[in-house]
């Protein structure tokens, strides 16, 4: 780019405005008409009170002139050589910006390499104006061409300043959709790359859509539309991918795709991206950033859009996997069934229920002859119990001709004759009633 000239170095070459250019020295600009009072600066001057021409022209010349040498870096587009001098067009690198270069002879001697058309070069350059055209040219008196060491040492710095920021770090880059229903295109107009991207998808997959972005991919125009087109594709929600492609070229071709500008712009975007500039020995910063990096445009093509004869031979594989593993299943089942079949429990059920039966009809005999036993061994010790109490029962001494002797009135059991004196009531219980009896007192 352009670079600003250096400032001046003394306070006599202070440069002035367009609109207040100062009147020069008597000895470096002609003075016009002595009868005639001009006005001293240009801010100054009226339709009735104009600087002459030459007047003008050499104040000009003088502030144009005060301006230092200034190293300005571009691309030579246009270069002629006249009798061992060299008279070129500088381009900006970036902007529609140019200036006209004159390389006398005694310069264009020295210079490391003959000036050619295409050359990006820096050069010290001081301004000159030419009073009888009026024509402004820029004087040589020094050119280096930019070589590509020097370009790749300034690509390799901003690559690393980049990586600082982690833009090019794994975990940014978005995964690339299976089947993408509509891919975004930038890269040349009718150009090998456009066709190898457009011929491999459509072989590959036939109804995949393509949204497609005519860019210069190289010059001065290449990084503004490209990212005009970066722009326009990340904004359509239709666009699953985006693709940005040429076909190869030199270090200096690709440098727009290492721009800080479509980088940034890349890593920003909510689309994914596709690098595919196809250039293997000097990547451009673009491939770092990028979701994907593919080597080629054909390769791009191949690694984001699957090929339909491959998935439907994954489909039809998987058919048969599924029907020999449904095979194998009914033949297991078939196998297991005719194995537990051939059992004789399956042979004659009835002989299991029998055997249950048999075996029913014994635990029944066991419980009857258990349960008979158990009674009559019960029966017999209730008996025995029985004959006990009987034997104990006052019932039984009764019977043997005892009775049982009370008081009548309180129904105390007399136990000795002091409890029953003479007159006193009794009642004798015997075996089948009772009597009433009076005691007449006591005997010995």
């Amino acid at each position: 780019m352009t670079q600003t000239p250096d400032a001046p170095q003394t306070p006599g070459e202070a440069a002035a405005t367009d609109a207040s250019l100062q009147l020069p020295d008597a000895a470096s600009v002609p003075t016009p008409d002595p009868q005639r009072t001009l006005a001293s600066t240009a801010a100054e001057t009226t339709d009735e009170n104009p600087w002459p021409l030459s007047y003008f022209a050499n104040n000009l010349k003088s502030h144009i002139e005060r301006v230092s040498n200034t190293w300005v870096e571009g691309q030579l587009i246009e270069v002629n050589h006249r009798r061992g001098s060299v008279f070129a067009t500088m381009r900006d690198l970036e902007e529609e910006a140019s200036l006209s270069l004159a390389i006398w002879g005694n310069v264009a001697g020295s210079l490391e390499t003959r000036p050619e058309v295409g050359q990006r070069v820096v050069a010290r350059i001081k301004p000159n104006f030419w009073l009888k055209t009026g024509r402004l040219s820029m004087h040589v008196t020094d050119m280096k061409p930019v070589g590509e060491g020097e370009l790749l040492l300034r690509l390799e710095k901003l690559r690393r300043s980049l990586a600082a920021e982690g833009l090019f770090a794994p975990e940014r880059k978005k995964p690339i959709p299976f089947l993408p229903q509509r891919i975004g295109l930038i890269t040349g107009a009718h150009s090998d790359a456009e066709k190898d991207v457009l011929r491999n998808a459509e072989l590959r997959w036939p109804a995949v859509e393509f949204e497609v972005r005519h860019v210069a991919v190289q010059g001065t125009r290449n990084v503004p539309e490209v990212l005009a087109a970066l722009e326009d594709l990340d904004a359509d929600p239709r666009v699953d991918v985006i693709v940005i492609a040429r076909g190869g070229g030199s270090l200096e071709d690709l440098l727009g795709f290492s721009d800080e500008r479509i980088i940034r712009a890349v890593a920003a975007a909510q689309t994914p991206v596709v690098s595919a500039i196809g250039h293997e020995n000097d990547r451009p910063i673009l491939d770092d950033v990028a979701d994907l990096r593919a080597s080629t445009p054909t390769d791009a093509a191949k690694r984001i859009i699957p090929d339909v004869a491959v998935e439907k031979a994954t489909i039809l594989e998987g058919l048969a996997r599924i029907d020999a593993a449904i095979h194998t299943m009914l033949t297991r089942a078939r196998t297991d069934l005719a194995d537990r079949r051939s059992r004789p429990v399956l042979q004659n059920p009835e002989r299991m229920v029998e055997e249950r039966r048999s075996e029913l009809s014994q635990w029944e005999g066991r419980l009857e002859l258990s349960t008979r036993g158990a009674l009559t061994h019960s029966r017999q010790e209730i008996t025995h119990l029985l004959d006990r109490v009987r034997s104990l029962s006052p019932q039984k001494t009764l019977e043997r001709g005892y009775s049982v002797l009370q008081d009548s009135t309180t129904g105390r059991v007399i136990m000795n004759t002091d409890q029953a004196p003479e007159d006193t009531e009794l009642t004798a219980r015997l075996s089948d009633g009772t009597l009433t009896l009076t005691s007449r007192g006591a005997r010995n």
